[in-house]
């Protein structure tokens, strides 16, 4: 059975329905309500200045700027008021997917990265309604929601056409998220190297290793490091080394050797020219002294 038609709307089927809000109709120019369906997934985007969102599942109101969206998971159905401020007309396009559809759409029982997708959008973790700085419709998704806006296709035609213009708008949200992650890991690069040198300096730790395990080019591991903490990344090691192996040695019962694997030396000699050039003395002077 399908869903009943809405003002604005656009197109309806059992697992889509598209709601373009003009802001043409007098009672609703300025505000107006939605309904989220139970267990479907929404991504509304706002076409207007000031626009403010009060949901029934929320305590909190919220203040969205032209151009910004939201893609939401409803657990149950609930419905949300959106009004506008200064007099602009309220302008928006709801896309409502029903969950099953993503689910045929994902196939998370086969594949581990769809799970996972598929898990993060029901978490609502596509999504910034909580933090600072909703995120903005790229010059794509203005076009394909243009496209869809304007489309004259109707029938199958149009349910095939629909449907490549949703599946194209999440691969882009995907993207955006994904490209915002990578953006946040990037200025905290120096704190995921140190981190990691902290957690290995004991072992044979190369630079080339670094590289490979955190995926990042040799040189700019070098150059953030050096940057943060002013200090080269294989001084920085070494001081690590020989602070744990000072520490160490005064304890008898371990052997100088053992010591020296232990902080990440294969020969002994290496170990305790290294240890000397730091503390003026050998690891066994200072053991006896």
């Amino acid at each position: 059975m399908k869903n009943k038609i809405q003002e604005g709307q656009i197109y309806n089927s059992e697992e889509i329905s598209i709601v373009h809000h003009t802001g043409s109709n007098k009672q609703t120019c300025f505000e107006t309500n939605f309904i989220e369906s139970k267990s479907s997934f929404n991504l509304l985007f706002l076409l207007s200045s000031h626009i403010h969102l009060e949901a029934d599942d929320c305590e909190t109101q919220f203040l969205f700027k032209k151009n910004e969206y939201i893609l939401h998971y409803s657990f149950e159905e609930s419905k949300a008021k959106l009004w506008s401020d200064h007099q602009e007309l309220l302008k928006y396009l709801q896309i409502q997917i029903k969950y099953q559809y993503i689910v045929n759409l994902f196939n998370p029982q086969k594949n581990k990265e769809s799970s996972e997708m598929l898990e993060q959008m029901t978490k609502n973790n596509f999504i910034f309604l909580h933090k600072q700085t909703p995120p903005l419709m790229t010059v794509e998704m203005h076009i394909i929601l243009k496209e869809i806006i304007e489309s004259s296709k109707k029938g199958m035609m149009q349910k095939l056409f629909v449907e490549a213009k949703i599946m194209k708008l999440l691969l882009l949200i995907f993207e955006q998220f994904a490209e915002k992650d990578h953006s946040e890991n990037q200025s905290k690069l120096h704190i995921i190297i140190k981190k990691y040198i902290d957690e290995n300096y004991s072992r044979n730790l190369r630079i080339n290793d670094l590289s490979r395990e955190l995926g990042i080019n040799e040189n700019k591991i070098r150059k953030e490091f050096k940057k943060y903490y002013h200090s080269t990344i294989v001084d920085y090691v070494s001081e690590l080394r020989m602070l744990k192996a000072k520490k160490l040695v005064v304890n008898k019962d371990i052997m100088i050797k053992e010591i020296a694997i232990d902080c990440g030396y294969d020969y002994v000699q290496n170990f305790s020219r290294a240890f000397k050039k730091r503390f003026g003395l050998s690891p066994e002077k200072l053991r006896n002294a």
